[in-house]
């Protein structure tokens, strides 16, 4: 093997390095055991998928920011817990059916990679699943219980909007968190401008 093909071989391990810690927290988020044999089983389907199911590598930005990261991780283990006391909630809820629905989530800033994290989290979350994505349109479709009304529906995908906002603070390109905070600068701009003139009709009405 010569030292060009080693050194590719070696990036190709460590670009993969991520992928293989994700997979494993995947496994022990769904057999619910945080156990030595749960992180080991994890190991070995992540090695196995990697190396059996390959497909092409795929080349992480390198951008993470630690704070949003951590900022993430709580707000997710808590609505985690609120979706687990929700749906609890409506399955013991005799007087009336929790309502269902699939909603369509068409997502702004994200690639492949922020698709997967949206998508993963929006599974996670207890109440909702991901049953399509529409690649190309870079749209999600989820199947969520507890929506009765259109406000409910705008609600949730606001909610999945907001989850993908923070994906894209914490791990998302450059590109795609400069223009999330241009967004949000635009938005902050057109508030301040509708304050502005409600305070004008304001005090013109009161003359």
């Amino acid at each position: 093997m010569t030292p060009e093909s080693k050194r590719g071989l070696l990036r190709d391990i460590l670009l993969q390095v991520p992928f293989m810690l994700w997979l494993v927290l995947l496994w022990v988020l769904l057999w619910h055991q945080f156990t030595p044999l749960a992180l080991v089983t994890g190991i070995l389907v992540a090695i196995f998928v990697t190396r059996v199911f390959r497909l092409p590598t795929v080349e992480l930005v390198g951008r993470v920011n630690l704070w949003y990261t951590l900022v993430f991780i709580v707000l997710f283990l808590g609505a985690v817990v609120a979706g687990a006391v929700s749906v609890t909630l409506q399955v013991f809820d005799l007087r009336r059916q929790p309502g269902a629905a699939i909603i369509e989530i068409p997502l702004r800033y994200a690639d492949d990679i922020v698709t997967t994290h949206v998508a993963v989290t929006a599974s996670l979350i207890p109440g909702s699943l991901v049953v399509e994505s529409d690649r190309d349109r870079r749209v999600l479709y989820l199947h969520v219980i507890g929506v009765r009304s259109r406000a409910d529906v705008d609600r949730f995908r606001d909610d999945v909007l907001r989850w993908e906002r923070r994906i894209v603070r914490a791990v998302g390109t450059p590109q795609q968190y400069a223009a999330l905070k241009a967004d949000l600068n635009r938005g902050r701009d057109a508030a301040k401008v509708d304050a502005l003139s409600e305070g004008r009709e304001t005090r013109g009405g009161a003359r």
